[in-house]
């Protein structure tokens, strides 16, 4: 197997893009997280020190929290990627034209060696890297929350993607004790599709009374050894960020992904799962 990326690019410093940038200064690289304030900085900040600490305490780390964080700087700038960077990927909101900014931000920055990678659940690999100048070294690296504790890596492979670039990625998930599932592109890839129809299906259920949240999550959790149930899932992934994600699929690929009146309702009223203290359960 090749080496990992000895450094790294980061681009969203939320839980996602923490994660992202934890598990790989974990493993040595030297890492830059982007954020767009000085504010989001300090949280993002925060954020990778909280992670960190609770790593060690479930001794889930290898090593000094304080040492790995010495290899995280916090950036607010895109064009302060490092111009050595082996990957960087963007872990922004579900947003084309957000990550089409960033994306293409970033090309002008880094090396020719650079691959770039996007963090997105959903969103169409060929569309993103149609942007770029060269789509060739872009590709689909879709992590699952949270990024430390979760297995799994979904590598997702655009008409454009270099078998070379995937080889990389797929050596990187694999340096990280991760598990890759390569994927063609596609609305919603693998997980998003299965994952969020059975979300929302749930929602459905819950909203025409056939059992509270607590008992439909039990029924997958028992029954069918899900280790979280479907309404609990959509609260730690965010209900807005089900929804967006419901929203594209259901214009991709048809009815079958319209969201359901509660869960818009839901993210109208700002609860939008554990972020917020409350979705379809109490996280208070």
């Amino acid at each position: 197997m090749s080496a990992g990326p000895g450094v790294v690019g980061v681009i969203g410093g939320g839980r996602m893009g923490a994660g992202i940038a934890q598990v790989f200064a974990a493993r040595g690289a030297r890492v830059s997280v982007v954020e767009g304030s000085a504010a989001a900085a300090d949280a993002a900040r925060a954020r990778l020190a909280d992670g960190l600490a609770k790593a060690a305490e479930r001794g889930a780390l290898t090593g000094d929290p304080a040492e790995v964080l010495d290899r995280i700087a916090v950036v607010e700038a895109v064009e302060r990627l490092p111009a050595d960077a082996d990957l960087v990927v963007e872990a922004v909101p579900e947003r084309a034209d957000l990550k089409i900014d960033v994306l293409t931000r970033a090309e002008a920055v880094v090396g020719d060696h650079t691959v770039l990678a996007s963090n997105t659940s959903s969103l169409s690999i060929a569309e993103l890297g149609a942007a770029l100048r060269v789509p060739a070294r872009f590709a689909g690296m879709h992590f699952f929350n949270p990024v430390p504790a979760s297995k799994l890596v979904e590598v997702v492979h655009a008409p454009a993607t270099a078998d070379q670039v995937v080889h990389r990625v797929r050596d990187w998930v694999r340096g990280l004790g991760k598990t890759d599932v390569v994927v063609r592109d596609s609305p919603g890839f693998a997980t998003s599709r299965l994952g969020v129809l059975l979300g929302l299906e749930a929602i459905r259920m819950l909203e025409e009374g056939v059992a509270d949240a607590e008992a439909i999550d039990q029924a997958m959790e028992l029954g069918y050894r899900h280790p979280m149930g479907p309404l609990r899932s959509t609260d730690l992934v965010g209900l807005d960020v089900r929804l967006a994600i419901a929203e594209y699929l259901h214009r991709t690929l048809g009815e079958r992904f319209a969201p359901p009146k509660l869960l818009r309702d839901k993210v109208a009223a700002g609860e939008l799962g554990r972020k917020t203290g409350r979705g379809f359960h109490d996280w208070g």
